[in-house]
């Protein structure tokens, strides 16, 4: 069974998306976190930030790529929500950390932020639904 077959036949609440969506949704995002993260790292190379306010950024971006491996991959919804879960906080922490040094890298996540909260709350829901 492809991942693709086994997650069309998870059960899921009536609010999902189409599956469609999520591609051109994550492209979408990917630009924003490219932009906003490279800001970061080279804040830190030249000595504007700190090197410690990365680790939310390292720890959010590898978060980030396990989620597919753990969804997909392993097929596994308990996995994959607390990894969502790990997304989320780190998410925030970036956030919260970087807003005295760079304000705009903050408001440039925000789309990042609505999308994750609401793939976080997707997540859990499909977990419950499919014990």
């Amino acid at each position: 069974m492809t991942a693709y077959s086994w997650y069309s036949k998870l059960r899921k609440p009536s609010w999902a998306p189409p599956s469609w969506l999520f591609g051109p949704v994550w492209i979408l995002l990917y630009i924003g976190i490219a932009v906003s993260f490279c800001g970061v790292f080279l804040r830190a190379i030249d000595g504007t930030i700190p090197w410690t306010l990365t680790i939310p950024f390292f720890i959010n971006l590898i978060a980030n790529v396990a989620f597919t491996p753990l969804q997909f991959g392993l097929r596994n919804n308990i996995l994959a929500a607390l990894d969502v879960l790990l997304v989320l906080g780190s998410l925030i922490w970036a956030m919260i950390a970087v807003y005295p040094y760079a304000p705009w890298i903050t408001y440039a996540q925000i789309p990042y932020l609505l999308w994750v909260s609401f793939a976080t709350c997707l997540q859990f829901t499909i977990t419950y639904l499919n014990i």
